[in-house]
């Protein structure tokens, strides 16, 4: 019995879901995405709710039935609220910048390192100096802050780097004088 694929989904207000075959194609005021959905996964829309259900009980149909209601649902937060993802940049002179449709990063190497944001997905940079980054495509989004993070991942012992806002990064101890 699956908990999470059993959950109906409720559409908000403004946003439209449209089925064609398998293809699910949700739109509202952030954007429009779409998604297929497994061919072992039935799913039915009725009115302002959405439900999953699944041919068989195999380890792989029970996991497809979890993952389409979870895409699904996220495609329906997305187009109407929207997802963000912050990270904070740590270190003397480590500072980010967004010039169009791209993130400038000094991260303390010897060069800066540009990175393109994919379409869909924007960036500020606040006062703080943290990234904001927002986007509807949940797995999009996170993609891009994992890819930023990968750049300079935080160190231990100073905690200089990327790393995303809640975070919690283990600090160690450095070295020692003798005793």
């Amino acid at each position: 019995m699956s908990r999470i694929g059993n959950a109906p989904i409720t559409v908000p207000k403004g946003v439209t879901v449209d089925a064609k075959g398998q293809t699910i194609s949700v739109k509202g005021p952030k954007g429009s995405l779409s998604f297929t959905v497994p061919d072992t996964i039935s799913f039915t829309h009725e009115g302002q709710e959405i439900r999953f259900k699944r041919a068989g009980d195999s380890r792989t149909d029970r996991a497809m039935h979890g993952m389409a209601r979870a895409r699904t649902a996220n495609m329906i937060t997305g187009c109407s609220q929207g997802f963000s993802r912050t990270l904070e940049i740590t270190g003397v002179g480590y500072r980010a910048a967004v010039k169009g449709k791209s993130v400038d990063l000094t991260l303390g190497f010897s060069h800066p390192i540009s990175y393109p944001l994919p379409e869909g997905v924007s960036a500020e940079v606040t006062k703080e100096g943290k990234l904001v980054l927002s986007a509807a495509d949940k797995a999009v989004l996170g993609q891009v802050a994992a890819d930023i993070r990968g750049f300079r991942p935080p160190e231990p012992y100073k905690g200089k780097g990327v790393k995303y806002e809640n975070e919690r990064i283990i600090r160690k101890e450095g070295k020692r004088g003798k005793k």
